[in-house]
């Protein structure tokens, strides 16, 4: 059962709004959490301090550009008329997964499987 343009508008809606909000973010980060002021480097233990909550704040931002990349491929394949089908065994993946999970490439089952495989690599 292919998307209704219906549900493909609103999932694209959907990934364009969280997209800007990522992007927001990343650009509030730069303005105004990357540079160090005076005060935080007015001793060591502030400066300690503030090192810590950019760091913080640069990797959440890394995790939201690989989200942002996701979005991406997201939008790219509901141009392609690829946007939920999963990857792995070309089966629609189910309504309430996509509106869980926007991004996501795969059916339930064939991510539980994946996982279930690293699971047992890793241990």
């Amino acid at each position: 059962m292919a998307l209704k343009k219906k549900e493909l508008k609103e999932f694209k809606q959907i990934l364009m709004d969280e997209r800007n909000l990522l992007i927001k973010n990343a650009n509030d980060t730069i303005k105004n959490e990357i540079e160090l002021s005076k005060d935080d480097m007015s001793d060591e233990a502030d400066l300690a301090s503030a090192l810590i909550d950019q760091g913080l704040s640069l990797r959440l931002r890394g995790r939201e550009r690989m989200l942002i990349e996701k979005i991406d491929g997201a939008l790219e394949r509901i141009e392609s008329g690829e946007f939920g089908i999963c990857i792995a065994c070309e089966d629609d993946i189910n309504l309430n997964r996509l509106r869980a999970r926007t991004v996501t490439t795969m059916c339930i089952a064939c991510k539980e499987e994946q996982e279930q495989r690293e699971r047992h690599y890793q241990g």
